[in-house]
């Protein structure tokens, strides 16, 4: 039987409430379709491009978005494009389960491995099928050898084990075992590759069923290849402690918090930013204008050569803009004297 051993440390319960208070924010605000469809398609581009990044693809940003977006690329490595096209697909396939209860079983995990390592390095990776043979954890920066997973006789047991660990009624957060879930298949490492692309596909399935989707609009991967040492540090702690979660679970917790917490900044700018457009509209203000009093909204203040420098405009015009927009109590002057070269203005 697996039992998962880990401590809920307060590190984790503070991470566990930002991420509750995310969610709830992200439930309750009125955002605009429109915003929404935009980030989700920019979480899904960083999910993808940093999940296979991490395994070793070696392709831009730039390039994955101009890929997935259906652009052409060229002097790419043709496995490159297709573990990035694949893991698209694996998550389209787990949308798919989106608020639905599923029982998990070994039919759906070799389902989503098989989608990811299709047509990649050919055919050689097994697609769908559980390990025979001894593999490896290389690290894909370093590429030694930093971990050895069970023997292959032992996968289907573990497994088991694993599944119907899944399938049992949790009395923990369903973040827990989420994280849990990605650390134990990454653990048993059960096909011959793209075993932490699948667990990580398999942590989001597992946040999507327990209605834990956060609108789509996060991508915990971009935590994990922001400082990769430290991602194959926290999982090669684990058995350094006796399989002690604990560790891990304060990592995976926190880069979920971080992840979150970006996306309810972005949120409550843009809900700032309609409150604030909404405004303007009882005054008499030209589109020049407006970019004026929106950019001071997203950087707090502005002086006229930021103005003259961004908008590319003649600095007489903007001082008259200025001058409106402080008649109109929208903005107000800083300056120690009337010729002050460093005046600037702030939104009132």
């Amino acid at each position: 039987m697996f039992i998962p051993k880990f401590t809920i440390t307060n590190k984790i319960n503070n991470s566990l409430l930002e991420i509750e208070r995310a969610r709830g924010f992200l439930d309750a605000a009125k955002l605009k379709e429109e915003w929404i469809k935009d980030l989700q398609s920019e979480a899904l581009i960083l999910e993808a491009h940093h999940s296979t990044h991490i395994e070793g693809t070696q392709l831009t940003l730039s390039q994955a978005k101009r890929i997935l977006t259906g652009k052409s690329v060229k002097g790419v490595r043709k496995d490159d494009r297709q573990e990035l096209l694949n893991y698209k697909m694996a998550l389209d396939f787990v949308s798919e389960f989106l608020g639905k209860k599923l029982k998990f079983n070994d039919n759906l995990i070799k389902k989503i491995h098989e989608i990811l390592v299709k047509n990649v390095r050919g055919g050689t990776l097994e697609p769908g099928r559980f390990r025979k043979v001894q593999n490896y954890v290389v690290n894909s920066l370093t590429r030694e050898v930093i971990y050895v997973p069970p023997p292959a006789p032992k996968v289907p047991q573990l497994m088991k084990e694993f599944v119907e660990w899944l399938n049992k009624e949790n009395e923990i957060s369903p973040i827990l075992i989420s994280g849990i879930s990605q650390y134990q298949f990454v653990h048993i490492h059960p096909f011959l590759d793209g075993n932490g692309r699948t667990a990580r596909v398999l942590c989001t399935l597992i946040l999507y069923q327990y209605g834990y989707d956060f609108k789509k609009l996060f991508s915990l991967s971009e935590y994990y290849d922001k400082d990769r040492p430290e991602y194959y540090d926290v999982i090669q702690s684990v058995r350094e402690s006796d399989m002690n979660m604990t560790g891990w679970l304060e990592y995976f917790t926190e880069g979920l918090k971080n992840q979150l917490i970006e996306v309810k900044i972005k949120g409550e700018k843009v809900i700032k930013k309609e409150v604030f457009i909404d405004k303007l509209k009882k005054f008499n203000l030209n589109d020049r204008q407006q970019n004026i009093l929106l950019y001071m909204l997203e950087e707090n203040r502005a002086s006229v050569e930021d103005i003259r420098q961004k908008f590319k405009l003649v600095k007489r015009t903007i001082q008259r803009d200025f001058l409106k927009l402080v008649d109109l109590d929208l903005i107000k002057e800083i300056a120690k004297s009337k010729t002050d070269p460093t005046r600037y203005y702030e939104l009132l």
